[in-house]
């Protein structure tokens, strides 16, 4: 998986401006990993927790031969894909369900129900994207349901095809799992009393705990 909105959040006694926080830590992490920004937050504050929506990204390499500077980048997928029929089937998602369907048996968490508020796939020449805003997420879900879309999108009705999967809520009547080469963690959304800005515009503005966003 790729990240251009990951956020993380530590405690710290040590002074310092957010500028040499940014330049210091970039001095230690490795090239796959670039910090964008860092601000002071308030007590409280916690970067998994306090999240309000997410934001995931799914890209697919759409044609028959593969790509040297996007093999991990992409997932490639070499049959056709119908990314109207996708979008159709995608379309039952939106709303609160039990995710039951989507759901990794790695998963920890307590409730398999979440809320998808939107949820797109269009073609943009050989490549599809998937873009998927919810709450939360299960452990492997928009993985599972690009799989699931994938393994769709030649039913004679997709949707329908698709609200079946979803009600029956169970792992086996899903599609296999999509490659995680063409997932991206897009933008993580919080309330503006913390102040944090959308990944490329700048450091925060609120004050108490570090935040520091990593690329990668």
């Amino acid at each position: 998986m790729h990240a251009t909105g990951q956020v993380i959040h530590f405690d710290t006694h040590a002074v310092r401006t957010a500028r040499a926080w940014v330049l210091g830590a970039n001095t230690k992490l490795p090239p796959a990993i670039a910090l964008q920004w860092a601000g002071e937050v308030t007590m409280g504050f916690h970067a998994r927790h306090r999240a309000t929506r997410r934001t995931y990204r799914y890209s697919i390499l759409n044609r028959s031969a593969r790509s040297a500077l996007q093999r991990s980048r992409a997932a490639w997928i070499h049959r056709p894909l119908d990314a109207a029929a996708m979008h159709a089937a995608a379309q039952v998602l939106i709303g609160e369900h039990d995710f039951s369907a989507f759901r990794s048996v790695e998963c920890q968490s307590k409730t398999p129900v979440r809320r998808v508020e939107r949820i797109d796939v269009r073609r943009d020449g050989d490549y599809l994207w998937l873009e998927i805003v919810a709450n939360a997420y299960l452990h492997h879900m928009v993985r599972n349901i690009v799989g699931t879309l994938m393994a769709l999108q030649g039913d004679t009705d997709p949707p329908a095809a698709m609200n079946r999967v979803l009600e029956q809520r169970e792992r086996r009547f899903a599609g296999a799992t999509a490659p995680a080469a063409g997932l991206y963690l897009w933008r993580v959304e919080y309330p503006a009393v913390y102040g944090i800005p959308d990944p490329a515009a700048g450091p925060a503005k609120a004050t108490g705990s570090l935040v520091l966003p990593a690329t990668g």
